[in-house]
């Protein structure tokens, strides 16, 4: 069981993986899949049949996205609530609408998700800060090879093309420019590499708390 409650305004990492670990990204169709339903299913209206919802009218979003990586067997974001019971609405709509299409188009049915998904609260601006270097290089945290399918917000976050999901200002404004975040990004991932022998699983908590006495908390 989950025990936390989320709350408007406030930021969370949340991360799940498939069930058994089995891959739930076989192509780059799926990612590409997953993504769009990451903006789609983002509104507080019913959503259909994915391939029929393209309105440009949007009602209010659920949540607010400041990073994402979609490795071949589990994802991460980093998501701010931005509406009473957002997390929980939107989760749910991505979860069952993926699983839908994955079953469909691979022919099998079942849970695809282990469970319900994971989330830690983030509480400081310099976990915020850690955590988005850890959700946006996740594949090299991994050292996956470069022909693994993975898509992460990274591209946005450097200036690069890409789907412009992310609200990176938050990230982004606490350094002079991109070079100096990159700097920052690549020396925090020297440290996370270190102390990933700690992780089991997903249990991410300790590689993402940066070791310094003073937090800064987050201000909204």
């Amino acid at each position: 069981m989950r025990n936390l409650k989320f709350e408007e305004n406030e930021f969370y990492h949340i991360f799940n993986r498939g069930v058994d670990k089995r891959i739930i990204f076989t192509s780059s169709k799926d990612l590409d899949r997953f993504i769009e339903g990451m903006s789609e299913f983002n509104t507080s209206e019913k959503i259909g049949n994915i391939d029929r919802n393209h309105s440009e009218s949007k009602s209010k979003k659920l949540v607010e996205f400041i990073a994402y990586c979609l490795n071949p067997n589990h994802y991460h974001f980093i998501l701010r609530q931005v509406c009473d019971k957002g997390m929980e609405r939107f989760m749910h709509k991505i979860g069952m609408g993926y699983a839908k299409y994955f079953n469909i188009r691979n022919r099998r049915s079942g849970s695809l998700f282990q469970g319900k998904f994971k989330a830690v609260h983030i509480e400081t601006n310099e976990q915020l800060l850690h955590t988005s270097v850890y959700v946006n290089l996740n594949n090299k945290v991994h050292r996956y090879p470069q022909s693994a399918l993975y898509k992460s917000s990274w591209d946005e976050y450097t200036g690069k093309a890409g789907n412009k999901l992310c609200t990176k200002n938050l990230i982004l404004e606490q350094f002079k420019n991109i070079l100096e975040y990159k700097k920052f990004a690549e020396e925090s991932l020297k440290d996370i590499i270190k102390k990933k022998d700690l992780l089991k699983e997903l249990e991410g908590e300790s590689v993402l708390t940066p070791s310094v006495n003073k937090r800064k908390r987050l201000r909204n």
